[in-house]
């Protein structure tokens, strides 16, 4: 069952969020999907949807809502028009946004307060590593998240266990980017498992973008699935 749900926000207007509710008696594990920089799209709602299928209440909230109108997307052709909301976010206001859909689980008689993770690709790859580090979440996943190695800070205050992908052909996150944040995390005593797959570049988990790769893309979503099954339940 899915639905397009409205949060609050600590810092700015109401943000909508597409729930999708698994089938069978509860209560579930549950998992928030943080989008790409072009909305909660249709590529972003079949995520979701697939997470839900696998057990999961998951949710989807659209970060961009302090700039965009409620259900704004856009296509992958034109990433001047993604800019504006891009640019407005802030890792207050991801943290923030992350927070009230965890509140909002929290809330739910059918979710297992305990189990709840996330996934997030590209721009979502981010808001996963900072939910992580603000969310007492059991388990995190982050596909190749641009500007985390900025963000190394957090590091220190990751809760459950995160697991990385990255793309070897990933010209817009370096290698240097990827080893820093890894020894962040190191350094900080968390528990980690970090993927480059060496043939993928950045994207790759996406079937609507040129950069799709169906291998590494089935392989990376095996991984999170049994991640996902062995921290989530």
């Amino acid at each position: 069952m899915s639905t397009t749900i409205t949060l609050s926000v600590k810092d700015a207007n109401d943000m909508n969020a597409y729930v999708v509710v698994p089938k069978g008696e509860g209560p579930f594990p549950a998992v928030i999907v943080f989008q790409e920089a072009f909305g909660v799209n249709q590529h972003i709602r079949e995520v979701t949807e697939r997470v839900a299928s696998l057990g999961y209440v998951a949710i989807a909230p659209e970060l961009f809502h302090r700039t965009a109108a409620p259900g704004w997307e856009t296509g992958y052709d034109d990433f001047s028009k993604v800019m504006p909301h891009f640019q407005a976010l802030n890792p207050e206001f991801l943290a923030n946004d992350a927070r009230a859909a965890f509140d909002w689980l929290q809330t739910q008689e059918n979710v297992i307060k305990d189990k709840i993770g996330c996934v997030g690709f590209c721009l979502g790859g981010k808001v996963s590593f900072i939910a992580n580090s603000e969310l007492p979440l059991a388990a995190a996943v982050s596909y190749y998240g641009g500007s985390t190695h900025t963000l190394t800070d957090r590091a220190a205050t990751l809760h459950g266990t995160h697991l990385f992908f990255w793309g070897g052909k990933d010209t817009h996150i370096t290698e240097e980017h990827v080893q820093t944040v890894i020894d962040a995390v190191r350094k900080a005593g968390k528990d980690y498992i970090n993927v480059v797959i060496s043939y993928a570049n950045h994207a790759f988990h996406c079937d609507a973008r040129p950069s799709y790769n169906r291998e590494a893309a089935s392989e990376a979503w095996a991984m999170t699935t049994a991640f996902f099954k062995n921290k989530l339940g």
